[in-house]
Parts: C-alpha cells; structure tokens; sequence
C-alpha cells in the first residue's frame, strides 16, 4: 500500500561529504501535517536535573493519532541523556486543537550512571 506525501527538503548549505538535509513533510494521505512543542524538567537523580525542549515528528491532522519525539537533555554535571518515545493519543481542548501527554525515562549516563524519569504534556499542535 503506497500512502502520497508531499514536502519539501532544505539543505544544510555544508560543504563537506557528510552534509545534511532537513525534510519537512507538509501532508500525508491528503491530510495536512502538524507538530507539538515539548519541555520540561527531568526528575532529581544524582543530585541534579537536565531541561529539555524541542517539536514532535509531524503527524497527519483529522485523524486519530499520535507523535515520534526524540530530544537531547541540557548539559549538566558534565553529561547529557537522550529523551525519545512515542505519545499518547490526542486529548481535544475545548477550544479547539488538542494536546498530547508524553512520559519515560531517559537514557543512561553520566560518570555515576544513571538515568530521569520525565512527562508532560505537549503544547497545543501547530502547522509546519
């Protein structure tokens, strides 16, 4: 089963032969895309935090679905910790849009290793 996507891809501009393109996917199957901004505060473990920050993979828009999102924590204590999973499914504001919650733990690392755990909820969805 072949799905039609359309988008668009942008080059890095990088001269050298390990140069990079970004892809901006703007609908799937008919369905425009869209993205959520995610943040927050990791747990205290180890004596310390990471802050996060940063958008979902796209998703189609009017249909049932859910979001890819994968982040690197701050840099503390001379480390940092990947944050990825998948979100839950998409909770309707009364508003209009909706919100999607996210949670688990991070990578480990650090000189004692260890990893945080982290949730939330991502902001209400937005065009790309």
């Amino acid at each position: 089963m072949k799905i039609p996507v359309t988008g668009f891809v942008i080059d890095s501009g990088d001269q050298d032969a390990h140069h990079s393109h970004k892809l901006y996917i703007t609908s799937w199957n008919g369905n425009p895309v869209h993205v959520h901004a995610f943040s927050g505060v990791t747990s205290v473990d180890d004596g310390h935090s990471h802050e996060y920050a940063s958008w979902t993979a796209p998703a189609p828009t009017g249909v049932p679905h859910v979001h890819v999102y994968y982040t690197v924590t701050s840099l503390n204590q001379g480390h940092t910790h990947l944050i990825q999973g998948t979100t839950g499914p998409a909770i309707e504001l009364p508003g209009g849009g909706h919100y999607h919650r996210f949670e688990g733990y991070t990578s480990i690392n650090g000189r004692n290793p260890h990893s945080h755990a982290y949730s939330g909820r991502t902001g209400n969805e937005a065009g790309r």
